[in-house]
């Protein structure tokens, strides 16, 4: 593996370095990712120093090989956007209880997802031929993940490309139909279950089984293929298209 270092300044902020990986996904890794994960866990020992943590950059932090809660931490959701100037990032912060922990994580009684105090909710979409899908890049899917994608895009109203986490938001609040990802880790989608269900969505994996992801200290990134819809109907349709065995 080979890294390399640039610093540049963009209009979002001050100057960001970026680490540049020579692994096969090439995925960058800014100044601000680091610090900003670094400066949550100082928060979290400082105030609960009995919680676990497990964060993109730094893994599984606890005293102890267990805890009763865990903090799974993504500082920056979507740092290519980031590092190129464009406002369409976000900060994932999940808290896991134990009770959750060798459970499914989808089909609970979340509370109503609220974006500025107001409640907001899904819209829906009977057909999947009525559906604005979003995906964070096309490129993104390989292989057999590629084909399905491309079968569910192609069926679509309106593909859409390109907002990270803030593509569930929009989602959530009725603004687009479905989300379709390859390829997502944990800590990039464990937040999620609760604003997507408790908006009235469904977010399941690609087979259409809840999410679920042990968190321990032997815990690996597991790599998740997630679809998002606002409703059961729809979410089945896109399930069925993508024929994922």
């Amino acid at each position: 593996m080979t890294t390399t270092r640039s610093t540049r300044s963009d209009g979002i902020g001050a100057v960001t370095g970026v680490e540049h990986s020579g692994s096969e996904l090439d995925c960058p890794v800014t100044i601000a990712d680091r610090v900003a994960e670094e400066a949550m866990i100082s928060i979290i020992r400082e105030s609960l120093p009995s919680h676990a943590i497990y964060g993109e950059e730094n893994g599984w932090q606890c005293t102890e090989k267990s805890a009763d809660y865990v903090w799974v931490l993504d500082p920056i959701d979507g740092t290519k956007s980031f590092i190129t100037g464009k406002p369409l990032f976000g900060t994932l912060i999940a808290l896991l209880h134990r009770a959750y922990f060798k459970r499914k994580m989808g089909g609970y009684n979340w509370k109503n997802t609220t974006l500025n105090d107001e409640e907001i909710s899904t819209r829906s979409c009977p057909k999947l031929s009525q559906a604005y899908l979003y995906t964070t890049s096309p490129h993104l899917f390989n292989g057999d993940a590629e084909v399905a994608f491309a079968r569910v895009r192609d069926k679509v109203k309106v593909p859409l490309y390109g907002c990270d986490c803030y593509a569930y938001t929009l989602l959530a609040s009725g603004h687009v139909d479905l989300v379709v990802e390859s390829g997502l880790n944990p800590y990039d989608f464990l937040l999620l279950i609760p604003v997507i269900e408790g908006a009235g969505g469904v977010i399941t994996d690609w087979k259409g089984n809840e999410l679920s992801w042990e968190a321990s200290s032997t815990s690996l990134p597991t790599s998740f293929n997630v679809v998002a819809a606002g409703n059961k109907e729809l979410h089945q349709q896109a399930v069925d298209c993508l024929k994922w065995d």
